[in-house]
């Protein structure tokens, strides 16, 4: 079975110690850390201790890379992945996350696949470019991304599949995972019901293959990593925020042990 990790993006409004706490209190097999407002996110030393501390290692090292984290380390994009690396490879994670460039970013974008695959050439870490989702408003899309959001339009060595952005996207995860091939080495478990909107749903929730898919990695002898990435926000009390978690671990567990 591959390692299951719990994003730190999980446990928000929360820092990341509460995630390093959960993911030793539930079981999880590791975390990964989202690089973002959180200045401990941003603190590597932190983190190491954290790691340490909590005996729950960091898998992986998801890049600042959202619309709030445009000034995280650095305004420069190319920075920012640079840094993600550098993270990962001080923190033992084998993967970084990494979303396709932003459509006025025009001259990273075009030199984004030949950074990625320099990258990974020497550093030796997987960097796993994850699908996303286009705006859709009044019967029309419009992609924040370039030059799509399917990664496999251009094509990388890695791929991160994230399941509630195939919901908010229409597409079909399973093919989507087809495409990325043995490319594909990083999951982000979570749920949509298909909604133009990023719902991140515990497992099972939504209308997303999430078992289905699980089972095929299985199946497969997938030896990458998958990482329930949840929206719990809205949990009341911590109870309600670790019952989330706890079943969205289980139906990993039940569904990659097929």
């Amino acid at each position: 079975m591959p390692p299951i990790g719990v994003s730190t993006a999980s446990v928000w409004p929360q820092t990341a110690a509460a995630g390093f706490v959960l993911a030793a209190e539930l079981g999880y097999d590791g975390v990964e850390v989202m690089v973002w407002t959180d200045p401990m996110s941003q603190d590597v030393a932190a983190l190491r201790r954290a790691a340490r501390q909590y005996g729950v290692p960091v898998l992986a090292v998801h890049a600042p890379c959202l619309l709030i984290t445009q000034r995280v380390w650095s305004p420069d994009p190319e920075e920012r992945l640079r840094r993600s690396v550098r993270a990962a490879a001080d923190l033992g994670a084998g993967t970084v996350v990494i979303h396709p460039p932003f459509r006025w970013q025009r001259r990273y974008a075009d030199a984004f696949p030949d950074l990625v695959a320099e990258l990974e050439t020497d550093s030796g870490i997987a960097i796993a470019v994850e699908n996303m989702f286009p705006v859709r408003r009044f019967g029309s899309e419009l992609s924040a991304f370039r030059p799509s959001t399917d990664p496999t339009d251009v094509g990388h060595r890695h791929y991160t599949l994230d399941l509630s952005h195939t919901s908010a996207s229409g597409a079909d995860a399973l093919e989507m995972a087809k495409r990325m091939g043995d490319g594909l080495v990083h999951v982000h478990l979570a749920d949509g019901s298909g909604l133009p909107r990023d719902e991140h749903l515990v497992p099972g929730r939504g209308n997303q293959p999430c078992a289905e898919l699980c089972e095929e990695l299985a199946r497969g002898g997938f030896a990458g990593q998958v990482v329930v990435e949840i929206n719990t926000r809205r949990a009341r009390r911590p109870a309600e925020r670790a019952k989330d978690l706890a079943e969205a671990l289980l139906f990993a567990r039940l569904h990659l042990g097929t």
